[in-house]
């Protein structure tokens, strides 16, 4: 084989898998948020879900983006097990259409519809407004480039007449089921390392359409291509929670079932395949002229994935409680973690997504972020009346370090709403990420408050002073309005009505103000009246206006929310 053929055989194979990365991301820019909508209201039941990951897989052309992106949405909670189970078994369906194309590629000479994709796909790039959709038209006509070059570049290579291959494939036995077995293998591992079942579905039908590899070991290798095809949601469903890495599982196990069914009825069902094609496998071995029919022998191999998936689909339809189950109980729980230590909850790095699920997850993250605050809110309530000193500094210790874990949150969150902002987004999720880096600011502030009022009131500890029964009464008080503060701002992260909410928050500031007000005046009286020592006067009113500012940082993060919810609108 000459070098410069190997070589376009690797470059026809790069731009197959280039041009069908370009088209899936530009569809997934165009139709981002709406993707997301669909598969939150469209996953009513399994019917529904299977239909939903169909339609998206088809769409985007890639199971791997529907999956991860199945995943990810288990893993902030918007999806149930069952549903992404349902979602996953309709991307299976879905990315059957990839080995249609790619039959069409191989019937004729597809190249001839290239040149004129990639000149209307440059015109569109440089007018701005229709940018996405000419990074589609080029990622369609890479990938069309990519066929057309693969299948003349088969022919090129003319493999049929190539000693040293014919004889590596003749020397497995093709009615043998540890051939069968060694070849699914193979099309697992070869997917697992170019991590795309597209590239080797490609080879595939390029070592079957030049006669060297048998119908048989051929669709050995689509089986383990479906195998192999999994591991990418494995992989980034490893730092996920326990429902997202029990989807990702159930991806694998769906099409491992399928691979085990197939093979005890391997033979026949592969000769019914072939006889609905119009393919004689009896005449295959004994005509080798017969193998030439690229487009027939590419049809076969499409047609059996497509059967594979739908029969796979219809099997397992009905036993998705059974699999859920399953999957629960091979995937535990992670063992508990302190919930002190820091973690990012929805964020993950190094995971294949649109820029729109990045944002959304973010989302979800400030959200936990905001629960957080208020548990450390929750502590500093509790540190105003410990009496023992050895629990007194344990608790002291945990706010502080709650305090160090906000530093840290704004500094993750905020780097990764930066990087998502470098990407193409819509003038409504600009502004989203926007108001959404106030929020973790204010947030962090709010933490830094926190921190404030354990500080003050260490003071105290320390100064052997106390507050006394009245004033206790009114921190009471105050801290009662700043927690419901804090309530008020996480139902707006809950998804509630957000001007209702909005209006309480406003109504709760005005109460600390007007009360912060009131107990300053009475503040200086009672000093004056030397009902309680200037120090003890200053360290209770430092916790009260305190409380007042940690308000104000409610309120702040109240309207930025607000803005969130109508860009979202």
């Amino acid at each position: 084989m000459s070098i410069w053929i190997l070589f376009r055989l690797i470059g026809s194979l790069a731009l197959l898998m280039f041009g069908m990365k370009s088209m899936s991301d530009s569809l997934q820019k165009m139709a981002g948020p709406q993707l997301r909508h669909v598969l939150g209201a469209m996953t009513t039941n399994r019917f529904t879900g299977i239909l939903t990951g169909t339609f998206i897989t088809a769409a985007v052309q890639s199971s791997t983006a529907t999956t991860v992106m199945t995943v990810s949405f288990v893993n902030a909670g918007l999806l149930t097990l069952a549903q992404a189970i349902s979602v996953i078994m309709g991307a299976n369906i879905g990315t059957t259409l990839t080995a249609w194309i790619m039959s069409a590629g191989f019937a004729f000479n597809i190249t001839d519809f290239v040149w004129p994709a990639f000149f209307v796909g440059i015109i569109l790039i440089y007018s701005k407004r229709r940018k996405i959709i000419g990074d589609f038209l080029f990622g369609v006509s890479f990938m069309l480039l990519g066929l057309g070059t693969l299948r003349q570049t088969g022919i090129d290579m003319d493999l049929a007449h190539d000693a040293p291959v014919l004889a590596f494939f003749s020397s497995f036995d093709p009615d043998s089921f540890v051939t069968t077995i060694v070849f699914l293998l193979i099309g697992s591992v070869l997917t697992m390392c170019v991590q795309s079942s597209a590239a080797i579905m490609a080879i595939t039908m390029i070592l079957c359409s030049t006669g060297v590899l048998p119908i048989y070991q051929g669709i050995a290798l689509v089986m383990g291509e479906n195998i192999g095809t999994t591991v990418t949601s494995n992989l980034a469903a490893l730092t996920a929670n326990t429902q997202a890495r029990r989807a990702a599982f159930a991806h694998m196990v769906f099409n491992v079932f399928g691979v085990v069914w197939v093979l005890a009825v391997f033979h026949p069902f592969i000769n019914m395949i072939c006889s609905w094609v119009g393919f004689d496998v009896t005449m295959a071995k004994t005509d080798p002229g017969f193998l030439a029919n690229a487009a027939r022998l590419s049809f076969v191999l499409a047609a059996f994935h497509t059967t594979f998936n739908v029969t796979n689909t219809l099997i397992l339809v009905w036993l998705v409680p059974q699999m859920e189950r399953l999957v629960s109980w091979v995937i535990k729980p992670k063992a508990h973690k302190d919930e002190d230590d820091f973690r990012l909850r929805f964020i993950q790095t190094g995971i294949m997504k649109t820029p729109e699920l990045s944002v959304l997850e973010a989302q979800k993250e400030i959200q936990s972020f905001a629960e957080r605050i208020q548990r450390m809110f929750g502590m500093v309530r509790e540190l105003l009346g410990e009496r023992d000193t050895d629990k007194f500094v344990k608790l002291y210790t945990r706010i502080e370090k709650y305090e160090g874990i906000a530093d840290n949150m704004e500094v993750e969150i905020a780097n990764y709403l930066d990087n998502v902002s470098n990407a193409h987004l819509s003038d409504e999720t600009k502004e989203k990420v926007r108001a959404m880096l106030r929020e973790i600011s204010e947030i962090e502030s709010i933490g830094d408050s926190c921190f404030n009022l354990a500080r003050t009131i260490k003071r105290r500890v320390n100064s052997k002073e106390d507050f006394t029964d009245r004033q206790y009464e009114h921190i009471h008080q105050m801290f009662e309005l700043t927690d419901d503060a804090l309530s008020q701002m996480n139902l707006m992260f809950q998804g509630h009505r957000a001007d209702l909410d909005a209006n309480r928050s406003f109504n709760i500031e005005n109460e600390i103000n007007n009360y912060r007000d009131q107990l300053r005046t009475q503040n200086i009286t009672d000093v004056n009246s030397h009902t309680y020592t200037y120090t003890i006067g200053t360290m209770y009113m430092d916790v009260i206006q305190e409380c007042e500012k940690l308000g104000d940082y409610v309120v702040n993060v109240v309207e930025a929310r607000m803005r969130v919810r109508q860009s979202e609108a």
